[in-house]
């Protein structure tokens, strides 16, 4: 089978590998849709072992991972079972099931593993597109216990969604416990914080969007947002507080990574707000005292999602009839991948899968 492999240095290499066999409560899943997450440019951009160091993963080789072995990228996988191994219950899973994949394994017995926080697991997580096999390949092997069932509703490429960026909306949205009694600013228009915006406006919650790029806060009202905010042409805290009458927002999200928006997501709220902080990498600095203590303010990080809230929310998109498939602009075969990630690291259309 074929699968795409980072190799860093904005260079990727479309790679043969067997074919994989399912062994005791496995699956082999048959892709039909892997999304591209903006965090894969971290391994395209760069040497895949340093960042891999960076985030942790240390002393793989006494997990039974081999350092030097090449990876398939890729961890927004969904697609239909092709084959089960022992002991897998056909009443759970069988072949034919459309599936979206859980990209963490971890070691299913500590109380993060049990409550469905396998990234968080105990003994450490392995996570699917960085140390172990991805989705960007024809077939992918995970552990059933990694699958959930992809609701009828929704396409291969909605469920790809779910897998990773817009189920960490969703995962955002439920740490910030929003309802519709909430005003949300979402900093950052990109693939995830449109997501947020669109959920949360299915949520019947007043959405103010916010982003440097014209282009993005053009498109941002499609998914939701009451209030599209130029960043580069206005302060962005000054206006929220004009639109909410001086008070500012109840929550927050920081979509956007960066000094700057995390500095104005945790501004833009009112006493007792809630910022939820979601952009990986940079660092968060504001003043202790007159941005949190005084204002009771409370920030949150939010990683991911469970197992369960990746459910929870294709259930929602099914339920509410959100249409998730409106996010991508950019789909492309798995022999298109060079092109793919080039225009992908340019970061200025939205969300990109590769369809098969």
């Amino acid at each position: 089978m074929r699968g795409v492999v980072f190799k860093g240095d904005r260079k990727l290499e479309l790679m043969q590998f067997p074919d994989p066999t399912p062994g005791p409560g496995e699956a082999v899943i048959e892709m039909k849709a892997s999304g591209m997450c903006g965090s894969d440019l971290h391994f395209y951009r760069n040497d895949p072992a340093e960042v891999i160091r960076s985030l942790g993963f240390r002393d793989l080789a006494s997990r039974g991972i081999d350092e030097r072995a090449p990876v398939i990228g890729g961890h927004e996988p969904c697609g239909v079972i092709a084959a089960v191994g022992a002991g897998v219950d056909p009443g759970l899973f069988k072949i034919g099931d459309r599936v979206m994949v859980f990209h963490y394994e971890g070691c299913k017995h500590c109380d993060s593993c049990r409550t469905g926080w396998t990234q968080l697991c105990d003994h450490g997580a392995t996570i699917h597109g960085l140390i172990a096999h991805g989705g960007h390949a024809d077939y992918m092997k995970v552990p059933v216990s990694s699958l959930v069932h992809l609701p009828q509703e929704m396409s291969f490429a909605g469920g790809a969604a779910v897998s990773c960026g817009t189920g960490t909306a969703f995962g955002a949205l439920l740490r910030l416990d929003i309802s519709a009694r909430d005003t949300l600013a979402v900093f950052g228009l990109g693939p995830v914080g449109l997501s947020a915006a669109q959920l949360a406006a299915a949520m019947g919650v007043e959405v103010i969007g916010v982003d440097i790029s014209a282009e993005r806060v053009s498109r941002a009202r499609e998914f939701g947002v009451a209030h599209a905010v130029d960043g580069s042409q206005v302060d962005a805290v000054a206006e929220i507080l004009q639109l909410t009458g001086g008070k500012g927002v109840t929550c927050a999200i920081d979509c956007a990574g960066g000094e700057v928006p995390r500095q104005q997501a945790v501004r833009s709220t009112r006493p007792w707000g809630k910022i939820a902080l979601v952009a990986v990498g940079g660092n968060l600095t504001v003043d202790a005292m007159k941005d949190l203590i005084g204002k009771q303010r409370t920030v949150i990080g939010s990683y991911t999602f469970s197992e369960v809230a990746m459910k929870d929310c294709a259930h929602f998109i099914a339920d509410h009839g959100v249409d998730v498939d409106k996010l991508f602009t950019d789909h492309w075969r798995l022999e298109q991948a060079e092109e793919a990630y080039r225009i992908f690291d340019g970061q200025a259309g939205g969300k990109a899968v590769f369809v098969f």
